[in-house]
């Protein structure tokens, strides 16, 4: 009989110290067809994600042994896995210093299980990636990196020299939170992470070019106070 090449489920590492979450993650995840393994504090989460090295990790900030900030710098020296940080505290400041620590997005508890599993699917589809593919398609969205070529629906779309530089940003990171002060960083220059002003003119651009209704974006999201999001289709 020829081998079973089948891929086998994505292994997700749940690292939560509150064993009803871990019950409910559990059971959420397993019943959508992933495996999971889970820790309760810090350092095990660090063991577990060295030894099997999962697919995607859940990592709660609230642990008691180690700051989830902390055990998020610790793994993002040896491991580009995804990750999703858990949050009780819905602040901005929070936010913000996972994502720039290594998080590829966050989710606030309480989560509803849709939001918490369509965060997921995205963040495995963009893990599966390659490296810039010369041509990305996100929903009606399709940017040709190679020869800067950007169409929607078909028809092509003409970009200012920014524009594009702000777009190729997002594309490149799609389905990942990216905070202001990266974007800022990345288009404008380091010396201009403290003008958001810029952003938020080049962002109403783009949406009034990209958008079927740019007052009801679908493509690029706010995630308010902290940045902004080019969303994967869904699956």
């Amino acid at each position: 009989m020829p081998a079973d090449t089948a891929t086998p489920p994505p292994l997700i590492l749940v690292i939560d110290d509150e064993p009803q979450i871990r019950r409910l993650l559990v059971h959420t995840l397993e019943a959508a067809g992933n495996r999971v393994l889970t820790a309760a504090t810090g350092a095990d989460g660090q063991i577990q994600a060295a030894q099997n090295r999962p697919n995607l990790i859940l990592l709660d900030l609230g642990l008691p042994d180690h700051p989830g900030l902390e055990v998020l710098c610790r793994l993002r020296e040896w491991t580009d896995v995804p990750v999703l940080v858990l949050t009780v505290v819905d602040g901005e400041a929070e936010k913000i210093a996972a994502l720039d620590a290594g998080a590829n997005d966050f989710i606030t508890k309480p989560f509803g299980t849709g939001e918490l599993l369509a965060r997921i699917r995205a963040a495995l589809r963009l893990a599966h990636r390659s490296s810039d593919p010369p041509v990305v398609q996100c929903g009606p969205l399709t940017v040709d990196l190679s020869s800067r070529r950007v169409t929607v629906h078909g028809r092509e779309i003409s970009l200012t020299d920014t524009e594009y530089r702000l777009l190729k940003t997002l594309v490149r990171h799609a389905g990942k939170v990216l905070t202001h002060r990266h974007l800022l960083r990345e288009v404008w220059g380091p010396q201009s992470e403290s003008q958001t002003a810029y952003l938020r003119v080049y962002m109403v651009h783009l949406r009034n070019k990209i958008e079927d209704d740019p007052s009801d974006p679908k493509l690029l999201l706010t995630e308010p106070g902290v940045g902004y999001r080019l969303t994967l289709p869904s699956v």
